[in-house]
């Protein structure tokens, strides 16, 4: 038998960045309420347990508004894989047409903000600390690509980091920005719009808009096609 190789290369549209909002049916929306009133914050993140992991369209429709529900805003057409995992939903804010893939967790804090844009696709097993976190719209997010908003003082010295204060920095994604896999944010980073940042990069400092930045630590490599580099549109 022979084997053909695959062409190297082929151009697709885009899936998800193309498609149209549609809003949610009114029975979910309906839906939304009742569990928000029934279950109570605390009740709604013990329900979620019972669908978070199963591939069906009962458990897909359930996790949709369980997130509907806990969060403190979440818009329409939001789809939730299989494993993916919160804490302290209510302090999301989330638009339409999210995507949140399968083993994906947005770890949030009683006291923070995660703000997450519309059309936001979000890949399996990312990690997101979101206590102080904002990704506007249209961004995409590579499968384990992280975003880490803190890290311990190490203050005093003769007692164990992990027992020192914790220095929590917000991390601000702009629009239209690409994450790489595996691609790792670090606290206090910004994102610019649209920058590209590539697989497996570090990000220690602020990436400019519509730049391209990779390794580790992650440095400029050039700008984007045919954009401006002028500062006036970084």
């Amino acid at each position: 038998m022979s084997i053909e190789r695959p062409a190297t290369c082929r151009v697709v549209p885009a899936v998800h960045g193309r498609r149209e909002a549609v809003g949610d049916p009114p029975y979910q929306m309906e839906l939304v309420k009742e569990l928000r009133r029934a279950y109570g914050p605390g009740g709604l993140v013990e329900l979620y347990g019972r669908f978070s992991t199963g591939d069906g369209f009962t458990d897909a429709l359930m996790r949709k508004v369980i997130w509907q529900s806990a969060a403190r805003r979440c818009g329409s057409g939001l789809q939730v894989g299989s494993g993916a995992g919160f804490k302290h939903p209510e302090t999301f804010e989330i638009g339409d047409g999210v995507f949140i893939g399968a083993q994906a967790y947005v770890q949030g804090r009683y006291d923070g903000k995660c703000l997450i844009g519309d059309n936001v696709w979000i890949g399996p097993q990312a990690y997101l600390d979101a206590r102080e976190l904002v990704i506007e719209e249209f961004v995409g997010w590579g499968p384990g690509a992280k975003i880490l908003g803190s890290s311990h003082t190490g203050i005093p010295a003769d007692v164990p980091i992990i027992r020192t204060d914790l220095e929590i920095k917000p991390v601000y994604i702009g629009a239209w920005a690409d994450i790489g896999t595996n691609a790792t944010i670090l606290p206090g980073v910004t994102i610019g719009k649209g920058a590209l940042v590539g697989a497996g990069a570090v990000v220690v400092s602020d990436v400019a808009a519509f730049s391209v930045v990779a390794g580790v630590p992650a440095k400029f490599l050039r700008w984007r096609g045919d954009s401006d580099p002028s500062p006036a549109k970084r």
